[in-house]
């Protein structure tokens, strides 16, 4: 494999941070989130984020903030006054855009009155709201705290607080649900006139206790029936999957989830988050940090537990992995620029996925056929 040059433009610069707590570890959940034993310890918590930040700072430079992601756990856990303080801070220490999308996400069951208005007020203008399902039968096989009319009372509260710009998170592929049952979900989420969904399958994750005591989950003929039935019904109503599982209208996909599949950096604060950045010395690294949040809380001096660099020979596969995601794919141009490979390392591999019509001519972008089988598609670049 050729040896990379330094990348000759510089990604586009993300932010991610991570709340690690919530109210009740759903049984599907792989991510770090821990149950709230007591109150969150919110003033040492932005303490711990802002030295990490510090430590930190150097990856940032003077490149400019384009997006920030807020995820968890259930960071609408903490108060409006925790994010006012966190963003003031944000704002003097980093280069943050005057557009930037700044999204939070919110779990229905987790909002008292007045908390959307006191987000917006801290500068956040995006958010994804956790509903899963409008099914409280669903919900409650999901071991979700709220139920059908949570979920549609706080899709009001967020517009009422002048959120236009939100997503609905949903799951299908439930225990028991029928094709009818998730074309009614996704009717009730576009009753709010989201700008955006995120529509996924339910998978059961090792480390879950869904893992461990398996739901009886559709078969696959019920699933891809689901899945048909309801792209179809998020087409007609002017919706697209621009990415495997995102929907969105017209113009109003998520900037943030682009600049994760097209291979841009992000900038990594909080228990377990993990970060990517391209150096200037060309090399790309991968960083995460302390899991545990009283580990993070107490760790003195850096909160990074790893970090490595991407292998050369891994790159081809580490872009193309999410670049394929995109329903659209990329420009060509856009491995060199983000991976500082030359196309004509992987254009043999390029040309066979070509011939045998997985991909299309002249950009990366994988045909339906492709996108189908897109594991195997991704298998050639191991």
């Amino acid at each position: 494999m050729t040896a990379p040059a330094s990348v000759v433009v510089t990604p586009p610069l993300s932010l991610y941070l991570h709340m690690p707590w919530c109210v009740r570890k759903c049984p599907y959940c792989d991510f770090n989130s821990h149950a709230v034993k007591h109150e969150i310890p919110e003033t040492a918590y932005l303490k711990a984020l802002l030295e990490d930040l510090d430590q930190d700072l150097g990856f940032a430079s003077d490149r400019e903030i384009q997006t920030v992601f807020i995820g968890g756990g259930t960071p609408s856990l903490m108060t409006g006054e925790f994010y006012h303080t966190l963003f003031r801070e944000l704002r003097a220490r980093l280069n943050l855009a005057p557009d930037a999308e700044i999204t939070l996400e919110a779990n229905p069951g987790t909002l008292e009155e007045g908390r959307f208005e006191a987000f917006r007020a801290a500068g956040i203008n995006r958010l994804s709201i956790g509903v899963q399902s409008f099914n409280s039968t669903h919900l409650q096989a999901l071991g979700r705290i709220h139920d059908s009319n949570a979920a549609h009372r706080a899709i009001e509260a967020a517009r009422q607080a002048g959120f236009d710009n939100f997503n609905v998170d949903l799951m299908h592929g439930l225990p028991g649900q029928t094709p009818a049952d998730a074309i009614a979900d996704l009717k009730a989420a576009l009753s709010h006139n989201p700008a955006h969904l995120s529509w996924y399958q339910l998978t059961l994750e090792p480390n879950t206790e869904f893992y461990s005591r398996p739901p009886r989950l559709p078969d696959d003929d019920r699933l891809w029936e689901i899945y048909r039935q309801g792209g179809d019904f998020l087409r007609q109503q002017g919706f697209r999957d621009y990415e495997v599982s995102a929907w969105s209208r017209p113009g109003q996909a998520s900037r943030h989830n682009l600049n994760y599949w097209t291979f841009g950096d992000y900038l990594a604060l909080g228990a377990g988050a993990h970060g990517k950045i391209s150096l200037a010395d060309g090399s790309i690294r991968r960083y995460w940090k302390t899991r545990q949040p009283e580990a993070y809380l107490n760790r003195i001096g850096s909160r990074t537990a790893g970090t490595e660099p991407i292998d050369i020979e891994d790159l081809p596969l580490e872009f193309l992995m999410n670049a394929l995601r995109l329903t659209e794919g990329v420009e060509e141009t856009l491995f060199t620029e983000r991976t500082g490979l030359p196309l004509s390392s992987v254009a043999v591999k390029l040309d066979q996925l070509r011939d045998e019509e997985l991909l299309e001519q002249h950009r990366l972008q994988a045909t339906d056929l492709g996108q189908r089988y897109l594991n195997s598609l991704l298998e050639r670049f191991l």
